[in-house]
C-alpha cells in the first residue's frame, strides 16, 4: 500500500511530525531541531513572539517553508483563545491556529466546551483551526460540526512524557472521526510517538521531550524517522495479538520425520 501526504485544510505535508518550540533552552537548538527533524508544521504560542520583530525573536529561527502554527498559550476561556488569534492574524503571522484553552493550573487540562465555542467564532471567521483537547468524541463531533481542520487529542498530561495513557479514547476519535487525528501533550519517547501512528493516527506534536533532552535535534530526528516507522507499521497492516503461542517455524517437517525414522530402525 502507498502511503499519502498528511493533508490539512487542503494543504499536504509530507512530513507527519508537529514540533512545538515552547522550552527549548536556546534558538540554536530550536533551529537544529527544525531541520533535523524536517518538519513542516511549527507551533509557537503568540504570547512568545516578539510583534516588533527584534533580532531576537523566535519566528527569524523558523524556516520560512515551514507553516507556522500559532497557537493560543495562555487562553483560559474562548473570548481570550479567540482575541489572541485575531491579533496574530492581524500581526501577520498567518491564519492557522492551534486553539488552546486551559483554566485549570494543576492539571493543564483543556477545557472542551470553551475550545468548541473559540473554534467556531474562528471558523466562521476564515481561519484554519486545530483544536487541542482531551478525548471525547462527543467534542470531536463538535469540533468537526464547526469545521476544524484536525482534532489534537492529548496522549497524557502535558509535559509529562507519560505517553498515551488515553489509548483507548484516541483509537475511538481515530476510528469514528474523519479529519485528521494529531495526538499531542504527554508524548515523551520516540517509541510512544510510533505507537500512536501504529494505533492509526495521521500525526504527531511533540514539544517537551525535545526541547529538554540532552541533545535535541537527535532525538527530533529520532522522533520524525519513528512517526515513519509508525505509520508504515499502520499501513502494512499490522497482525493483531493472540491469546496464546503460536510457533513461528513449522513444527513438522525433515527433522521430525528423520527422527521417527531413526525410532523405527532402532
Amino acid at each position: 500500500m502507498t502511503d499519502t501526504s498528511l493533508v490539512i485544510a487542503g494543504k499536504s505535508f509530507k512530513s507527519r511530525f508537529l514540533l512545538g518550540t515552547g522550552k527549548f533552552k536556546n534558538k540554536k537548538d530550536l533551529k537544529e531541531s527544525i531541520a533535523s527533524s524536517h518538519s513542516e508544521i511549527v507551533t509557537v504560542a503568540l504570547r512568545r513572539i516578539d510583534l516588533e520583530r527584534h533580532e531576537e525573536n523566535i519566528l527569524e529561527y523558523i524556516p520560512s517553508h515551514v507553516t507556522l502554527l500559532t497557537n493560543t498559550s495562555g487562553a483560559r476561556n474562548a473570548q481570550e483563545a479567540v482575541r489572541l488569534a485575531r491579533l496574530g492574524r492581524a500581526s501577520g503571522y498567518g491564519h492557522w491556529v492551534k486553539i488552546e484553552v486551559i483554566n485549570d493550573s494543576k492539571y493543564l487540562l483543556p477545557d472542551n466546551q470553551e475550545t468548541v465555542k473559540a473554534t467556531e467564532i474562528l471558523c466562521a471567521e476564515g481561519f484554519v483551526v486545530l483544536p487541542y483537547i482531551a478525548p471525547d468524541l462527543y467534542t470531536a463531533r463538535a469540533l468537526v460540526k464547526a469545521g476544524a481542520a484536525t482534532v489534537m487529542p492529548l496522549g497524557s498530561f502535558i509535559g509529562s512524557n507519560q505517553g498515551l495513557k488515553t489509548r483507548e479514547l484516541i483509537q475511538v476519535l481515530i476510528n469514528e472521526i474523519d479529519v485528521p487525528i494529531v495526538v499531542d501533550a504527554g508524548i515523551g519517547a520516540p517509541s510512544q510517538a510510533a505507537e500512536a501512528m501504529e494505533m492509526g493516527a495521521d500525526a504527531v506534536l511533540v514539544n517537551t521531550a525535545v526541547a529538554t533532552a540532552q541533545n535535541p535535534p537527535m532525538i527530533a530526528r529520532a522522533f520524525a524517522q519513528a512517526i515513519e516507522a509508525g505509520r508504515l507499521a499502520y499501513l502494512s497492516g499490522l497482525p493483531q495479538q493472540e491469546p496464546a503461542a503460536h510457533a513461528s517455524s513449522p513444527l513438522t517437517g525433515f527433522l521430525y520425520d528423520e527422527l521417527d525414522a531413526n525410532q523405527k530402525h532402532s
